[in-house]
């Protein structure tokens, strides 16, 4: 007991701190796992043997990723991109396996293992590729599309070679007959599975909700998910299928959302363990000896397999650049190659030299792979000129677009905020130009005659195109955090003075937003929570202006205590008689300004009868209100609010000091 807590504290040490190194590094804690793995493992500091007890709790890794897979099957999902998941993932499937067992031939080997090491080589890696895409916001761009469609296609492939990889061991005539009996059985098995399973599941687990217990409800759902892995296990099948079944029936009921976040901690605590007891295989010795086969290996896995996928994606899309940057983001092994090599060793399919450079080529592509991505451009611009001319006819069409505006609004996200605020702006006559990388949604404000144009808006070159020397404001109507960040970084870089609006889903990213420039960040669940309390008190017979009033106040402290960007109630309502109302006005200190170096007291704003409603400071805490103390710093933005002749004066008095 005492050996076994020793081992267990020395793995979870040394995982923490990987892990949080390759945090602060971002990169993907699977990699973390993987050098864990490799530094502890029996062929290298020797700290954790390579037991049987470890390789059976490491098992439950790989069930708990095929229950999450199977969780996130979803009929309409299919549905939506059959095109890309059957049509482009298949392809790349079957051409990736066919193409291995062919050159599997002239290093000696036969086709069982050369179908074996086809199915590994193909698999990609749905973490950290996902994960690259989400931080470089390029999910719904059209090569991320094409990936997440042949990443999906790729998962579900992995359960028909579950059950052939070990089928395979048979020789002679008995594998067609095993092969076939393993088919059969697995056929029945799922069919019984899906059939029974859907009219037991939902009245059972509606049995157990009403109970209102986390802890039974935690427990029904890991009975459930073990029980049926159980099963496929006793019908000679594997563990990992019969948890991607209790998944799949799961992601069909209401209780889906709520069972993907209570099994998170174990699948991603047990597949951790998972990706070190498998690098604890690599036998590093083996590896220097084989050197020259683990390079060749990956020579041929990385342009290979990024060659197979660009092709195939150019042959469906027509589009050389969306193909080359599918191919470099598929061209690294995956978890699930992982799985199914560990399978065929089980087998006895693969040697174990070759095991072992397969493994090592593996390893070292997936720690390639987020620098591949990231230099994906690069690569792009250089295998495929044509497909930068069409990324320059691109930008010289938004460019066109913009070029008769001046003091316009860039909206970044034409969906439903992006369509709201468009036509606000039209009704206040104020020209903009939208941002959006949905071709439909583009076609159909077309047709509109709205200014909406494709293009990505967290990209420089585009935003320069879109006007953004000349804009007066620009909007992020979409919520995600990584491309917002991004956006304000060009914005800070090129136009530091320009208020930047940004729209995030709650409060808890406002203050990484504010650091990094935004003017105001607008969090759903605090416009939600205003607007439930205003109906509330409507409901409750308090009168029309008392509530109008209490909305006001509400949205002028909070945006206040931020920014301070609102005002009270005495400037909420614009008089349409009056001409001449009180407005706001961002002016940037430069170097040579005469502010720059006195106190905010000091400058003489007062007299002309212009208050400073904030001090906005790059990469400073937010919400600290402006005092006359405040010592002015080249690089500070000042939000004046007042008249407009004062604010001319008070900006040319901030510049020049007159």
């Amino acid at each position: 007991m005492t050996n076994s807590l020793q081992l267990l504290l020395i793995l979870l040490a040394v995982a923490v701190g990987v892990v949080v190194l390759c945090r602060i590094l971002r990169l993907p804690a699977m990699l973390g796992y993987l050098l864990v793995g490799i530094m502890i493992g029996p062929h290298a500091l020797g700290w954790i043997p390579d037991a049987p007890e470890t390789r059976d709790l490491a098992e439950f890794g790989v069930v708990f990723l095929m229950f999450s897979i199977g969780l996130e099957f979803s009929l309409a999902r299919l549905r939506a991109m059959q095109r890309l998941v059957f049509g482009l993932g298949t392809a790349q499937v079957v051409a990736t396996i066919l193409l291995v067992m062919l050159a599997s031939f002239f290093f000696g080997l036969d086709w069982r293992a050369g179908l074996a090491l086809g199915g590994v080589l193909a698999m990609s890696s749905t973490a950290i590729v996902s994960k690259m895409l989400v931080e470089r916001a390029e999910l719904n761009l059209p090569h991320g599309q094409k990936i997440m469609g042949v990443l999906l296609f790729q998962d579900l492939a992995v359960v028909p070679l579950i059950i052939i990889i070990p089928a395979l061991a048979s020789s002679g005539q008995s594998l067609y007959i095993t092969l076939g009996f393993a088919l059969l059985k697995a056929a029945l098995v799922l069919a019984a599975m899906l059939i029974f399973g859907q009219r037991l599941l939902r009245p059972w687990f509606h049995l157990v909700a009403r109970q209102k217990s986390s802890e039974l409800f935690m427990l029904n759902v890991l009975l459930f998910t073990l029980g049926l892995a159980y099963i496929t296990e006793l019908a000679g099948l594997s563990l990992a299928l019969g948890a991607f079944v209790a998944g799949m029936l799961i992601s069909e009921t209401e209780y889906r959302y709520q069972v993907e976040e209570d099994i998170k901690p174990f699948r991603d605590v047990l597949l951790g363990l998972f990706f070190v007891t498998v690098c604890m295989l690599l036998d590093l010795r083996s590896v220097v000896s084989g050197v020259g086969w683990v390079m060749l290996i990956l020579l041929i896995l990385l342009p290979f397999k990024a060659a197979v996928v660009a092709f195939l994606s150019r042959w469906f899309t027509g589009d050389w650049g969306a193909a080359i940057r599918s191919g470099v983001g598929l061209a690294q092994a995956g978890e699930f190659g992982f799985v199914l090599l560990t399978l065929a060793g089980g087998a006895n399919l693969l040697p174990m030299d070759v095991m072992q450079n397969v493994l090592a080529a593996m390893l070292i592509s997936m720690l390639i792979a987020p620098f591949l991505i990231q230099h994906a451009e690069i690569i792009v611009r250089r295998l495929s000129p044509s497909a930068w001319m069409d990324r320059a006819m691109q930008i010289h069409q938004i460019a066109v677009r913009s070029m008769a505006a001046s003091a316009h609004i860039i909206i970044c996200g034409y969906g439903r905020s992006g369509q709201t605020l468009s036509r606000f702006l039209t009704q206040e006559g104020i020209r903009f130009i939208a941002l959006d990388l949905d071709p439909h949604r583009i076609q159909e404000a077309a047709t509109a005659g709205e200014s909406v144009v494709y293009g990505d808006a967290a990209k420089r070159e585009v935003l320069l195109a879109a006007g953004l020397m000349r804009a007066k404001t620009l909007v992020i109507t979409y919520d995600d955090k990584h491309s917002a960040l991004k956006i304000l970084h060009h914005v800070h870089q090129v136009r530091p003075d320009l208020p930047v609006v940004v729209r995030t889903a709650d409060d808890t990213q406002i203050e990484d937003l504010k650091k990094a420039g935004a003017a105001e960040v607008v969090a759903e669940v605090t416009e939600g929570s205003v607007m439930l309390a205003s109906q509330a008190l409507l409901m409750a017979g308090v009168p029309l202006n008392r509530v109008i009033r209490r909305v006001q106040e509400s949205r002028a402290w909070r945006y206040a205590a931020f920014s301070g960007y609102l005002r009270t109630a005495q400037y909420a309502v614009d008089d349409p008689g009056d001409s001449l109302q009180p407005r706001f006005l961002s002016v940037l200190l430069k170097e040579g300004s005469f502010a720059v170096g006195r106190k905010l007291g000091e400058v003489g704003l007062a007299e002309l009868e212009v208050e400073v409603n904030a001090v906005r400071r790059y990469n400073s805490v937010p919400g600290a209100q402006a005092s006359e103390a405040m010592l002015l710093q080249a690089g500070d933005i000042l939000v004046l609010f007042g008249l407009p002749e004062a604010l001319q004066a008070a900006e040319l008095q901030l510049h020049k000091g007159q």
